[in-house]
């Protein structure tokens, strides 16, 4: 009897609530795989019908019935082979994270996730009812347990496959990147082989939804716990793996990726889905001559390519000459269409309209955020003009702290840096000059100031970034207070001024455009505190 089993890993980007478009590359996959290899089996990431997260997509009944019309649809194509589709599941008044496993163009058999996430960016107890079976499926001579991503996190749904007669454990997955997710994913299969004995395939989603990048990387691992595949990161694939007499074979196995090459790339498939799932014709920004604006236009043009990609030179009184030569180098660098518009008239017109309200008051930091609206409004417009996705450039460490302006820097659709501290903007800067030298070295050597007023630096009411950026890791991503913060080694001051810079902020995080995330804990879906709180870490 010939036990011998091709297994094709489908790495796919689908687009959330598009039962039709993911139903139809489900059925191009399966078309592809099968004029490529002579596939046994094809394996989809986790909620492929519907896309992952559906969110309340998951509420409405006119959903469920397009994804029982889309397995009817998939169905006829796995005549002569079998398939694992990830859908979700309506059962009565309860919804299933389900997996279908078709045989002969026939549905066969259905698992349902066990084990829920409910933390991070996960809330799948808000929508879903566990399972509580193993699904055994026999491939030739070959038993197959079925799990579904969370599931090979715990011990329990893999050891309860094994019991059942598992020989291989095929776990379909939408796992969402951040900057160790790759290195603890390899680690979590690992025990789990460790514990069972079982060879055991990682199917991964690939793509941006909103917030969150589906970086890929499926891989396959013996029971020795070797990697013998790796289908690689931020490109879709059909990869395939093979098994001999039960054995996994050696493959296609990718490089592994630095950790700063992997932000880049992560960031890039976000930006390049959010504006083309969204439907826009590309993107602009205000492109200021600082360090973060340049890193978010190289990001823009290696995700939407150069004639998709605005940039807006926007100065003021203020602007040094050296910030507009060195933008212009940049866009010229770049080859993307930049236009200059100074904000002089518009920023004197509020001012002129001001005078009188505010005649009795002294110039503060009023003026320099009127200065920032000005430019949100002309980017705005612009967006509105000619459908471009205006994407703004705070990151991490200036979001933590507000350090940007509501309704002016803040203004725009997609902040594709929101969660990168400003350490990581610099480092990301000389990685994208080390494919080709394009950000002029004082963009990232000169000191960075918003240039709202003569002379001003960053660091006139910030700390170093150094410092601020371990503080805030500390604080926002750790939950560490503020003793515990100060007997790391840093001043009380600092860290009282920085922990209640942060603490005040929230109103305005809760109204700033979604970003990627990158770290184990972003702003927005992650991290929600209340705006209105009388709790004060710094006290």
């Amino acid at each position: 009897m010939n036990n011998n089993l091709c297994i094709i890993m489908a790495q796919i980007n689908t687009l959330v609530g598009d039962v039709k478009g993911n139903t139809a590359l489900i059925i191009r996959s399966i078309q592809e795989a099968q004029k490529l290899y002579t596939p046994d089996l094809i394996a989809f990431p986790e909620l492929t019908i519907t896309g992952y997260p559906p969110e309340d997509l998951l509420l409405r009944p006119d959903l469920h019935q397009h994804v029982e019309h889309a397995l009817t649809q998939i169905a006829p194509h796995t005549k002569g082979l079998s398939a694992i589709v990830g859908y979700p599941q309506l059962v009565g008044k309860n919804i299933y994270n389900a997996a279908a496993y078709f045989n002969d163009g026939i549905l066969v058999s259905k698992y349902y996730k066990q084990c829920l996430p409910n933390y991070g960016v996960f809330d799948e107890k808000r929508y879903f009812k566990s399972g509580d079976k193993p699904c055994i499926v026999k491939l030739k001579e070959t038993n197959i347990g079925i799990i579904i991503c969370e599931d090979g996190w715990e011990q329990e749904p893999t050891k309860q496959a094994k019991d059942a007669g598992a020989e291989l454990i095929v776990s379909i997955n939408a796992s969402p990147f951040d900057l160790f997710k790759s290195r603890d994913r390899e680690s979590i299969v690992l025990n789990r082989v460790k514990e069972n004995h079982l060879p055991f395939i990682y199917v991964a989603s690939i793509g941006g939804q909103d917030e969150v990048v589906f970086d890929g990387g499926s891989f396959a691992m013996s029971r020795n716990g070797e990697i013998q595949v790796h289908a690689g990161y931020y490109q879709t694939a059909l990869t395939p793996v093979y098994i001999k007499n039960k054995l996994l074979q050696k493959g296609f196995l990718a490089p592994p990726l630095p950790d700063i090459e992997h932000v880049y790339k992560a960031v890039t498939l976000g930006i390049k889905d959010y504006v083309t799932k969204n439907g826009f014709q590309g993107a602009v920004l205000g492109l200021s001559g600082g360090v973060d604006s340049a890193l978010v236009t190289c990001l823009a043009v290696d995700a939407l390519g150069a004639e998709n990609v605005e940039v807006v030179l926007l100065p003021s009184r203020y602007t040094a000459q050296m910030s507009l030569d060195d933008a212009t180098t940049l866009a010229d660098n770049l080859h993307i269409k930049h236009t200059t518009l100074s904000i002089e008239p518009t920023f004197n017109a509020f001012v002129n309209s001001l005078a009188q309200e505010f005649d009795q008051y002294a110039e503060d930091t009023t003026e320099e955020n009127i200065q920032a609206r000005c430019r949100g409004v002309i980017l705005m417009a612009i967006s509105n003009k000619k459908g471009l996705l205006v994407l703004t450039t705070s990151n991490k460490s200036e979001t933590a702290i507000g350090y940007s302006t509501l309704y002016g820097d803040m203004a725009g659709g997609f902040s594709p840096i929101k969660d990168v501290p400003k350490t990581m903007v610099y480092k990301l800067c000389h990685y994208r000059n080390k494919l080709s030298c394009v950000i002029p070295e004082r963009i990232i050597t000169r000191p960075p100031s918003a240039e709202l007023r003569h002379e001003q630096t960053d660091q006139d009411t910030l700390p170093d970034y150094e410092t601020l950026d371990a503080i805030l890791e500390k604080y926002v991503e750790l939950d560490y207070g503020l003793e515990d913060i100060i007997n790391l080694g840093f001043a009380y001051d600092t860290v009282k001024k920085v922990l209640a810079m942060v603490d005040r902020n929230e109103y305005k995080r809760r109204q700033a455009a979604p970003g990627i995330r990158i770290t184990k804990r972003a702003f927005g879906r992650e991290r929600r505190y209340p705006i209105t709180s009388g709790f004060r870490c710094e006290e």
